[in-house]
């Protein structure tokens, strides 16, 4: 109590300091996606490129998603901002995504970013994880072209080049990789993605598979139906039985299903795992 007869009233010292910053009012101003964009625009990358990056980093989100980030319509969880900040070099300065104000500005931030490169890339300074030796790497064949580029041509051998993943990242039974191309299979699939697939001649409703249908790859989910009465005799054997009409399903919902014609050339190649 003080002289006047009121209790005075100690604020703590770390309560002053939450003072100097308010998550309402940045959620507000949208200040992390700002401070994303910014960033982003300082590296060059258009939103494709920092998708790709992401993707590198473990982190699966379209260029749409990261949009949304940056206009402030969603916010990255814990572990994307973390992924985000290593993707950009930020991982040092985590209060760069704050309105508290960085300790370097852009110019100084980039040479800081190209010197840790430069320290990195030189081998001499980089953290030992005592794990690294236990990480095996296997080779696998991925198509050097996205399975909806037009043509078949993504299943000829000569498309084909060899490359090293962890063997952790490869499910069991791969035999080939193939890059998605397009949005017709989101929100699972994403542009840019490597699927793996296993040959196969055959695939229940409801499986994802790869397709060639007139000369074209696609990536869809396979289902059947009951053939229209039009089409139903190109589709009855010589014994009177009617036969399911495979159906090719996209999940972006913006895509219709695409009933597979009895004229065309259709084959199954193999089987997303």
């Amino acid at each position: 109590m003080n002289e006047s007869g009121k209790t005075s009233r100690i604020i703590p010292a770390n309560a002053k300091k939450a003072a100097a910053y308010n998550a309402a009012t940045e959620r507000e101003e949208n200040y992390i996606g700002t401070r994303i964009a910014e960033a982003r625009s300082d590296r060059r990358l258009s939103l494709a490129d920092f998708s790709a990056l992401l993707e590198e980093y473990g982190v699966s989100i379209s260029a749409a998603g990261i949009n949304k980030w940056e206009t402030g319509r969603t916010v990255p969880n814990a572990y994307q901002l973390m992924t985000i900040s290593y993707a950009l070099g930020l991982e040092e300065n985590m209060t760069f995504f704050s309105s508290t104000k960085p300790a370097l500005n852009a110019e100084g931030r980039k040479k800081l970013a190209d010197y840790k490169r430069d320290l990195m890339d030189s081998g001499n300074y980089r953290e030992q994880s005592p794990y690294s030796a236990a990480l095996r790497y296997i080779s696998k064949p991925v198509s050097c072209l996205k399975a909806s580029a037009g043509t078949g041509a993504f299943l000829d051998e000569g498309n084909f080049e060899m490359v090293d993943f962890p063997e952790t990242q490869v499910p069991k039974g791969a035999e080939f990789g193939i890059y998605v191309s397009g949005d017709s299979m989101e929100p699972v699939y994403h542009d840019g993605q490597i699927i793996w697939v296993q040959r196969c001649e055959q695939l229940l409703p409801g499986e994802v598979g790869i397709f060639t249908y007139d000369g074209e790859g696609y990536i869809k989910v396979y289902d059947e139906q009951m053939p229209d009465e039009d089409a139903r005799w190109e589709f009855t054997d010589s014994s009177g039985a009617v036969r399911m009409q495979p159906v090719l399903v996209s999940y972006n919902k913006n895509y219709a299903p695409r009933p597979v014609s009895p004229h065309a050339e259709f084959q199954i190649v193999g089987k997303v795992l």
